[in-house]
C-alpha cells in the first residue's frame, strides 16, 4: 500500500508541513515518487514517522532524535529538563495568581504584589533591583517597611519638583523622619549596615544603588531622603 503526503499525515495524526519539516531535518527520508511526480509513502515510512512522533510527544528535541535516543539515561536527562521547565511554569503561575489576587501591575516585583499598586514607578524600579541583590530576610524586612509607609507622604515625595525650595524640602524631610526612625528601629541593618544582607559583591551593589538613586530620583528627592535619614537618626539617638 502506498500513501500520498496528505494521507500519511492524516494516518499519523500530524500535518503535511510537519512531515516536510522532518524531511528537511533529515529525520524522515524522502520516499520514491510515482510516475505522476507525487511522493509515495509505504509502511516503513509510516512506522518511522510514528516513532518520531512518539519521541516528540515525550518532549525529545528534534536534534536529539536525529542523534539517536537509544538509552534510558538519555530520557532521564530530558526528564530533568522537563522538571525544571515545570518548576519555572509553576513559579510563573504563582506569580500571575499573586498579581491577579492583588490587582497589582503586571510588572510588580516578585513578593511585593500586595503593595505594588501603591508604589511609585521609581519605588517599583528600586525594589526590582533589591530583589536581585538582597537575601530573603532583607526582602521580607523591606516588604514590612513598605507596608507601614504613609501613602500621603509618598505622594508628596513623588510630586516633589527638582527645584523645590529649602522650606519645602525641610518640611517633607521632617514628615518622613518619624517613619524612617521607626523603620531603623525595627530593622537596624537598614541604617547601620545596608550591605549586611546582600547576595552579591558589595562594591558592585553599592555602585548599583548609587546609580539607581541618581537615575530614578531628582536632586530634591535625594536631598529630602538624606535630610530625613539624618533627622531619623537624631530622633532615635534622643530615645
Amino acid at each position: 500500500m502506498a500513501w500520498s503526503t496528505s494521507e500519511l499525515a492524516r494516518i499519523a495524526g500530524t500535518t503535511v508541513n510537519t512531515i516536510r519539516h522532518y524531511h528537511r531535518s533529515g529525520l524522515l527520508e524522502e520516499p520514491d515518487r510515482h510516475h505522476n511526480g507525487y511522493k509515495q509513502y509505504g509502511m516503513t515510512d509510516l512506522v518511522r514517522l510514528l516513532r518520531i512522533r512518539r519521541l516528540v510527544e515525550l518532549g525529545v528535541p528534534l536534534a536529539r532524535i536525529q542523534d539517536g535516543i537509544d538509552s534510558a539515561e538519555a530520557l532521564r536527562e530530558i526528564d530533568v529538563d522537563h522538571a525544571a521547565a515545570i518548576e519555572r511554569l509553576e513559579k510563573a503561575r504563582h506569580g500571575i495568581a499573586a498579581v491577579l489576587d492583588s490587582n497589582a501591575p503586571p510588572d510588580a516585583p516578585p513578593g511585593f504584589e500586595s503593595v505594588a499598586g501603591r508604589l511609585s514607578e521609581a519605588d517599583r524600579s528600586m525594589i526590582h533591583i533589591y530583589t536581585q541583590v538582597f537575601d530573603e530576610k532583607a526582602l521580607a524586612d523591606v516588604l514590612s517597611a513598605v507596608e507601614s509607609d504613609s501613602d500621603s507622604m509618598n505622594a508628596d515625595f513623588e510630586a516633589l519638583p527638582a527645584d523645590a525650595d529649602e522650606a519645602t524640602r525641610q518640611n517633607l524631610a521632617e514628615k518622613f523622619a518619624p517613619s524612617i526612625a521607626q523603620t531603623f528601629r525595627d530593622f537596624p541593618w537598614m541604617d547601620k549596615d545596608p550591605m549586611a544582607h546582600i547576595a552579591k559583591g558589595k562594591p558592585v551593589t553599592r555602585q548599583m544603588f548609587t546609580d539607581a538613586m541618581r537615575e530614578l530620583l531628582n536632586a530634591a528627592q535625594i536631598d529630602v531622603l538624606r535630610r530625613a535619614k539624618q533627622l531619623a537618626r537624631e530622633l532615635n539617638a534622643e530615645r
